[in-house]
C-alpha cells in the first residue's frame, strides 16, 4: 500500500497544486485501498462545483481502471491460444504442437538462405502439409512463402505430391496467405514446372476458380494466369466450362485493374480453341463484350480480344451473332483497328475480316464501309507482317465477280504489280497477288490495267527466284497459264521474257513429280509466239523440250497428250526444229490409239439393227 501511494503521489500531485493534489490523491488511495466498488464521500468542506469535479474523477479513474482490466484479460487470452504458451490437460496434443513449431523453424531457416537450392525432400513436404494444415495465420504464411521460394529457385519439375499444400493454401481466409499461393501457381505454370493436366488431376482448378472472385486485385490477377494457362489444354477447357468458370472470368475481363482484365481476357481467348467451351461463352453474351473490348486503350487486351473473335468467325454458326450487333459495330471496329500502329493488332484485325468476308454480305458491307481505301494504303505500305493478311482479305473479294471491277477501277492492279516486286520472296504474298491477277483480269478493264501494271515483270522475277517453292511457282504458272490464253498478254509476255525465264520454264516441264506444275509451264511455252526473239530462246531448249513432250504422249491422260500434239505443231512452225525418229513413232501410236478410239465411238453411235421376234440377237464373242 506504500508503494501504491508513493506511485498515486507521484502521478497525482505534481499535476496541481498542494491542495487539489492531496484531495485526488485521496481519492486514488481510497480506490486501492477500499476496492473500486466503494462510494466517494469526500465529507464537508467542498463547494458544490468541487464535489461535483471530484465525482467525476472519481468516475473516470474507475473507467480506466476496468478498461485496462480487459485489455489485460484478452492479452491474456490471446497468449493462452498460442501453441508454444497454451497450456492444455491432454499430453499428446503438446508433440503436434512442437511439430509445428519445428516445421516452422525450419521452413524459416531455409527462407533465410538465399543461396541455396529449395528443399524437396518428404521432411520438407510433410512440415508443409502440416503447416498449411494449420489454422494459424502465420502458420499458413510460412507455407505460402516457402511455397513462393520454390517456384522463384526450382529449375527442375516439382514432385506433384508437392501440389497438395496448395489446396488449403489457396483456400486459406488470409490474404497474404493467398497471394504468395497463387503466385507461386502462376510461376510454377510459366516455367513447366508442372503440368496443366497435374494442376487439374491434383484439384485445384476449383479453388483456383473460387479466387477469382476474391476482392483482391492481386489474388485476382495470379487466379486469372493461372487460369489462362491452364485453358491452353482441351481437356481443361471442359472442365472450367464444367466448374461454371465461364461467369467469373467474364465480369473479371470487365476489371478496371488493367492486369486483371488483361488476364481474364487472355483467359476468354484460350477459351475459344475449342468448340464447346467457345459455344458457352457466346451462350453468356461474349461476343459483344470481345468487340466492344477491340476500343481498349490497352494493345494486348485489342489483340487477344481480335485474336478470340478470329476464332469464333471460323464456326459459321456464330456469324449471326457476330454479325447482328447493331449498325455494323463489329466490322468498323475491326475496320478501325487494322489501322493501329501496333502491326500485330493490325495484322490480327484483317485476318479476323478475312475470315468474316466469306460471306457475300460482309463483302458488300465492307466495300460500303470504305475497304479498299485502307488495303491501298497497306498494300503500298509494303510492311510485311500487315501486308500478308491484307492481300489475303483482298483475294477473298476477287472470288466474288461483282467486286472486281470496282477493285480494277480503284487501281488495285498496280498495287499488286509493286507489291510483286517489292515482297516477292513471302509465299503468302506470292500465292494472293497471283489468284488476284487471275480474278481481275477476267474484267472488261482487267487486260487493259494488267499491261499498265508492273504484274508480269513481278510474275516473272518470282518464277526465277530461288526462294520460291513449288507451290509458289504452281500458283504462279497457273497465273500465267491463265493470262497467254489471251493473245495481247502473249505478245506482252513475250516482251518481257529472257533466258533465264525460258530455262525455268522448259526445266518445270520436265519435273513429272509435280504434274500441275509441269502442265501449266509447258501450257506457257507452248503458247508463246515463236517471232524473232522467242524462237532465238527457245531454239537451244529443243531437246529438252522435245524429251517432255515424249513424255506427255506417252501419259493416259488426255490433256497431257493434247498439250504434247499442241507444242509439236507449235515448234514445227520453226523451220529448225527437227522432230527425233522415237517422237515421231510415239505420235503415231497416239494417232492409232486416237483411231481406235474413234472407231469404237463410232460403233456406239450406230443404230442397232432390226431383228425379228423369233430370232434373238447373236452375241459378239470378239
Amino acid at each position: 500500500m506504500k508503494s501504491n501511494a508513493r506511485i498515486v503521489r507521484h502521478v497525482f500531485v505534481p499535476a496541481f497544486d498542494n491542495k487539489a493534489g492531496a484531495w485526488c490523491t485521496e481519492v486514488c488511495m481510497r480506490l486501492l485501498t477500499n476496492g473500486f466498488n466503494t462510494t466517494l464521500n469526500m465529507g464537508t468542506g467542498l463547494c458544490e462545483k468541487c464535489e461535483e469535479l471530484l465525482n467525476y474523477f472519481f468516475a473516470l479513474v474507475k473507467r480506466l481502471y476496468n478498461e485496462f482490466e480487459l485489455k489485460i484479460k484478452d492479452c491474456v487470452k490471446a497468449l493462452s491460444r498460442c501453441c508454444c504458451l497454451r497450456r492444455s490437460s491432454s499430453p499428446q496434443r503438446f508433440p503436434k504442437r512442437r511439430q509445428r513449431n519445428s516445421a516452422y523453424t525450419s521452413l524459416l531457416q531455409h527462407l533465410n538462405t538465399d543461396n541455396q537450392p529449395p528443399l524437396l525432400n518428404q521432411q520438407c513436404l510433410h512440415a508443409l502439409k502440416t503447416l498449411a494444415a494449420s489454422e494459424d495465420h502465420d502458420l499458413q504464411g510460412a507455407a505460402s512463402m516457402y511455397c513462393l521460394h520454390i517456384s522463384q529457385h526450382l529449375e527442375t519439375l516439382l514432385p506433384v505430391a508437392f501440389l497438395e499444400p496448395y489446396l488449403p493454401l489457396l483456400l486459406s481466409n488470409d490474404l497474404e496467405t493467398q497471394r504468395a499461393t497463387s503466385l507461386s501457381l502462376v510461376n510454377l505454370l510459366v516455367k513447366n514446372n508442372v503440368s496443366q493436366e497435374q494442376v487439374v488431376e491434383m484439384g485445384l482448378l476449383v479453388p483456383i476458380l473460387e479466387t477469382l472472385q476474391s476482392g483482391d486485385p492481386t489474388v485476382q490477377c495470379n487466379s486469372c494466369a493461372c487460369a489462362a494457362m491452364l485453358a491452353s489444354s482441351e481437356s481443361n477447357r471442359e472442365a472450367i466450362v464444367s466448374a461454371d468458370g465461364v461467369i467469373p472470368l467474364l465480369v473479371l475481363a470487365k476489371s478496371y485493374n488493367s492486369r486483371v482484365q488483361q488476364n481474364a481476357v487472355w483467359a476468354l481467348l484460350n477459351l475459344t480453341q475449342s468448340e464447346e467451351s467457345m459455344r458457352a461463352l457466346c451462350q453468356e453474351g461474349a461476343v459483344p463484350f470481345l468487340a466492344l473490348l477491340l476500343q481498349s486503350s490497352d494493345s494486348e487486351i485489342q489483340f487477344n480480344s481480335c485474336s478470340a473473335l478470329s476464332n469464333i468467325a471460323l464456326v459459321q454458326e456464330h456469324h449471326p451473332k457476330m454479325l447482328g450487333i447493331g449498325d455494323q459495330f463489329l466490322l468498323k471496329s475491326l475496320l478501325m483497328l487494322t489501322s493501329s500502329s501496333v502491326q500485330k493488332n493490325s495484322s490480327q484485325a484483317w485476318k479476323c475480316l478475312k475470315i468474316l468476308s466469306g460471306n457475300v454480305e460482309v463483302q458488300k458491307h465492307l466495300l460500303e464501309l470504305g475497304v479498299v481505301t485502307s488495303l491501298r494504303a497497306l498494300l503500298s505500305s509494303f510492311a510485311l507482317p500487315v501486308t500478308e493478311p491484307a492481300i489475303t482479305l483482298l483475294s477473298e473479294l476477287t472470288t466474288h465477280p461483282p467486286n472486281n471491277e470496282n477493285l480494277v477501277d480503284d487501281g488495285l492492279l498496280e498495287v499488286i504489280g509493286h507489291l510483286l516486286v517489292s515482297h516477292g520472296s513471302s509465299s503468302i504474298v506470292i500465292r494472293h497477288s497471283a489468284a488476284v491477277v487471275t480474278n481481275l483480269c477476267t474484267t472488261r478493264h482487267g487486260v487493259q490495267g494488267l499491261m499498265e501494271s508492273e504484274c508480269l515483270t513481278g510474275l516473272l522475277r518470282v518464277l526465277v527466284s530461288s526462294v520460291a517453292t513449288q507451290e509458289d511457282l504452281a500458283c504462279v504458272t497457273l497465273c500465267l497459264h491463265h493470262l497467254t490464253s489471251r493473245e495481247v498478254l502473249q505478245s506482252r509476255l513475250a516482251t518481257k521474257m529472257n533466258p533465264d525465264h525460258v530455262l525455268r520454264l522448259v526445266t518445270l516441264s520436265g519435273e513429272m513429280e509435280n504434274q500441275e506444275l509441269s502442265y501449266y509451264s509447258a501450257s506457257i511455252v507452248s503458247k508463246l509466239q515463236l517471232n524473232g526473239d522467242i524462237v532465238d530462246l527457245l531454239r537451244p531448249h529443243y531437246p529438252a523440250i522435245s524429251a517432255y513432250v515424249l513424255a506427255f504422249l506417252k501419259k493416259q491422260e488426255v490433256r497431257f497428250q493434247q498439250l504434247g500434239i499442241v507444242t509439236l505443231c507449235s515448234l514445227k512452225k520453226d523451220g529448225g526444229f527437227v522432230a527425233a525418229a522415237h517422237l515421231e513413232e510415239q505420235l503415231m501410236e497416239v494417232h492409232l490409239q486416237t483411231e481406235q478410239t474413234r472407231t469404237l465411238l463410232q460403233r456406239i453411235q450406230q443404230p442397232p439393227p432390226l431383228s425379228s421376234p423369233e430370232s434373238p440377237l447373236p452375241l459378239d464373242r470378239d
